[in-house]
This record gives C-alpha cells, sequence and structure tokens, in this order.
C-alpha cells in the first residue's frame, strides 16, 4: 500500500481535503461549488484576474451559477480564490479545468494544460492527488501531464496519484448538472483511480472507472465525435432535403417516432461551444501518429463548418426573392450564443455568421438576452452591442436571421413584426400567420 493512500483515503471520507481547482470557467466554478457545498474547503486558481475579482465581489460570470454563492463561500472560509498557484500547497487534490483549444493549423495547443500543470507541480504536497479534466487526445496525462509532475523524481502512484476525468459539463442543462452526470476515471495505477473514485464519489452520483487515462480520454472524444458526425449527417439532409422541397423538421420529428435504433439530431447553422468543433480533431491529430485517416470525422468537421455560408446564401436567396440584395441590407441576427439561454459565445456560429454578412456588404445588427455586447477576441474583431428587440427593431431590418433559439424569443411576435425571417432553428414552425414571410435555413 503507497505510503500516502490511506491518508488522503480518511480525509476525502471525512470530507477534510482540502480542494484545488485550477481555471474557473464552465467547468472549474461549477465544480468549486459542489465540493464547496459537500462541505471540502476549496482553493480556486485562475489566472484571470477579471474573474477573481468577479467572484468576490458577487458577480456572475457563469450565467447558471447563482452570483451571491462566492461571496458566502469566502466569507466563510470555504473557498479562497487567487491568480497565484502557491495557494495550492494546501491542496490534498488539485483538479485541472483549463482550456485545449486547436492552434491556427487545427492541431492540439497544450499550452494552457503544460502551464498549468507545470505551476502545480511546483507546489504539489506529496502525497495529493492531480486529476486532468481538460479533454484533450489519448496518452496526453501520461506523455504530457506525468513527466511535468514526476521531474524532481516523485513517483506516480507513491508520492503523488495522477488521473485523467474528463468534464461533462453541459452548461445551461435543466437535467442534466454535476452531480447526476456520471464521472468516468482513468487512474495511472489502481491507487489513483481509487482515490479519485472516492473524491468524485462525493459529489457526483455515480463514477465509472475505466482501465487507464487513454481510455478514459477516447471515451470524451468520442461523445463529441458521435454528436458531430450525426449533426454533420443532419446538416448535409437539411441541404438536400431544401433543394427536394421537403421539411427536414417533419421528417426528423417521424423517425424520432421509432422507439429503437434511433436518435434525433437537429440541423443548425454551424457547430458552437468549445467541445463538439475542436474536440474531433484531437483525434485526427493523434491518429495520423498511427498512420490513420479518420474520414468520418474529417468529414463531418467540414459539413458542420460550411453551413454558416449555407445560411448566408439563404440569406441571399430570401432578399433576391423580394428584389433586395444582401448588399446594403441590414441583417438583425437574433442570437450570438452557441446554445440556447447560456451566455456562452465560444465557436459560436453567430460570429461566423456576422463575418460573413458583413463580407458581403451587410448592415448587421444582432440581439441576444444574454451577450449584451461582442468585443473582439478568439479569433475575431467585431465589436457590437445588443440591441433591443422591438416592434421597431425588427421592421427597421430587411430580414430577421433567428441563428440561436432562446426561450424568451417570440416567433410570432418576430414574425409579424420583421419583414421577412430566415430561421435556422425551426422556432416559427407554429407560427400561422404570415408564413410567407419565413424562409427556413
Amino acid at each position: 500500500m503507497p505510503e500516502f493512500f490511506d491518508a488522503l483515503k480518511l480525509r476525502l471520507q471525512n470530507h477534510d481535503a482540502v480542494i484545488g481547482i485550477v481555471g474557473l470557467g464552465y467547468v472549474g466554478l461549477p465544480l468549486a461549488r459542489h465540493f464547496c457545498n459537500a462541505g471540502f474547503r476549496v482553493v480556486g486558481v485562475d489566472l484571470d484576474a477579471e474573474k477573481t475579482d468577479a467572484l468576490q465581489q458577487g458577480n456572475a460570470y457563469v450565467r447558471h451559477i447563482p452570483a451571491d454563492w462566492a461571496p458566502t463561500a469566502i466569507k466563510e472560509q470555504r473557498f479562497l480564490v487567487s491568480n497565484d498557484y502557491k495557494h495550492l500547497a494546501d491542496a490534498d487534490c488539485v483538479v485541472i479545468c483549463v482550456p485545449t483549444p486547436l492552434d491556427r493549423h487545427r492541431e492540439p495547443d497544450l499550452h494552457h494544460v503544460e502551464s498549468a500543470v507545470a505551476a502545480t507541480a511546483q507546489h504539489l504536497k506529496r502525497g495529493a492527488l492531480v486529476s486532468l479534466e481538460s479533454t484533450t487526445y489519448p496518452g496526453t496525462t501520461q506523455e504530457v501531464v506525468q513527466p511535468l509532475l514526476t521531474a524532481n523524481e516523485r513517483v506516480v502512484g507513491e508520492d503523488f496519484f495522477l488521473v485523467f476525468s474528463p468534464e461533462r459539463e453541459d452548461p445551461g442543462n435543466p437535467v442534466y448538472s454535476v452531480s447526476n452526470i456520471p464521472k468516468v476515471i482513468g487512474g495511472v495505477t489502481p491507487h489513483c483511480a481509487a482515490l479519485a473514485d472516492i473524491l468524485y464519489g462525493t459529489i457526483f452520483e455515480k463514477t465509472v472507472l475505466v482501465s487507464q487515462p487513454a481510455a478514459a480520454e477516447l471515451c470524451k472524444l468520442l461523445e463529441n465525435i458521435f454528436r458531430s458526425v450525426n449533426i454533420a449527417l443532419v446538416n448535409e439532409l437539411k441541404m438536400l432535403c431544401d433543394r427536394m422541397g421537403l421539411d427536414v423538421w417533419e421528417i426528423i420529428g417521424a423517425a424520432a417516432t421509432k422507439p429503437f435504433g434511433y436518435m434525433p439530431f437537429y440541423p443548425g447553422p454551424g457547430l458552437g461551444g468549445h467541445c463538439i468543433p475542436i474536440d474531433p480533431f484531437y483525434l485526427t491529430w493523434k491518429a495520423r501518429e498511427y498512420g490513420f485517416s479518420t474520414r468520418f470525422i474529417e468529414l463531418s468537421g467540414e459539413i458542420n463548418a460550411s453551413m454558416p455560408q449555407y445560411v448566408v446564401s439563404r440569406v441571399m436567396e430570401a432578399l433576391n426573392m423580394r428584389c433586395k440584395a444582401l448588399n446594403g441590407a441590414t441583417v438583425l441576427v437574433l442570437g450570438a450564443a452557441y446554445k440556447p439561454d447560456i451566455d456562452d459565445m465560444r465557436e459560436s456560429p453567430s460570429i461566423r455568421l456576422i463575418e460573413l454578412l458583413q463580407k458581403h456588404g451587410a448592415h448587421t445588427q444582432y440581439h441576444d438576452p444574454c451577450i449584451p455586447a461582442i468585443r473582439p477576441g478568439q479569433g475575431h474583431a467585431l465589436h457590437m452591442d445588443s440591441v433591443p428587440l422591438t416592434a421597431e427593431t425588427l421592421a427597421a431590418c430587411d430580414v430577421a436571421l433567428i441563428a440561436t433559439a432562446h426561450s424568451s424569443f417570440d416567433p410570432a411576435f418576430i414574425v409579424e413584426h420583421a419583414p421577412l425571417v430566415v430561421d435556422t432553428r425551426n422556432m416559427t414552425a407554429n407560427v400561422t400567420a404570415c408564413r410567407d414571410k419565413i424562409v427556413p435555413a
């Protein structure tokens, strides 16, 4: 039995352990909250001073986390937030939740992981458990993370414990949150996995142990590749149905009545979020190391990436049928978030839609109840403020483009007041009046 195993096991079981969270974004902050609520003392580290300041002041930057939770936890000394890794020196467990984007060549960019792990290693106490949750390619935990943690002669499974446990956060989901989503865990050694099983078992209803970190890493990629491929399939069928004069939404609804062997996916203006548009290409990159071509992944990526251009072409056609050009037209984009009722714009297809519309000479405006402003960053240079969604705003545009299906949008109101509506989300399906104004896309 490793020297530190029993002591950490006991602290976890008694909820006496200190939990460190590196990265206080859409994944790390909900985790911190759940561990605090379970009775642990939590240390949150994030290099973004705006985030740590916001937490201390009670300003919510993750929409589905109550704004008053963090200041209360901080005041009660259950939650410490800092920009300095030195505070991890007391942590018995460190959970790393940092971004894993693609670089401009669409290859994995692990610099956030590498810098976070290297900084953690400088302060890691002996016998601590480290869990990487950032989505990445199979092999990262043992090929990249483990060497950084063993640089000072520490032995994994003895001097410290290491696992990969992929995040499965779905921001804004009213049914599934941290606690009721099964937690997959892959440990470098059985003792690593056992400690992580106890740690996560304190806040998750179910844990799922796999044989090794690489299996857990590929598990997460498989989940997102599955979605990417199936969304690409219905996006392609959407384009075909438009040519055939068929309603793809009607067809999907009919197919969904089959009680076995079918799962409905829905078309849209493109993929958004930090996972589905990016994660599949981590496996594409890794597969090349083995001389293997992931054709399904690459094709689905091409189809999904082409959807904003297709939507813009539909806007063009809709205007043309009314003897108007896109060049010089005013387009009101409804929705900037990548999914309904959240304040997350990461990889949002709305950004690409606005860029393409502007490239074709359109005057663009947007409205989003969750995102009051778009500022340059994440690969774009847009600087826009959300306009009010009023009858006057709708009447003043040439076309309203529904890009995100926010629950606050009233499709009948939009159709009534806009001269033309291009709907990428089937929100207007039940609107009976003014059907001649509606163009599916």
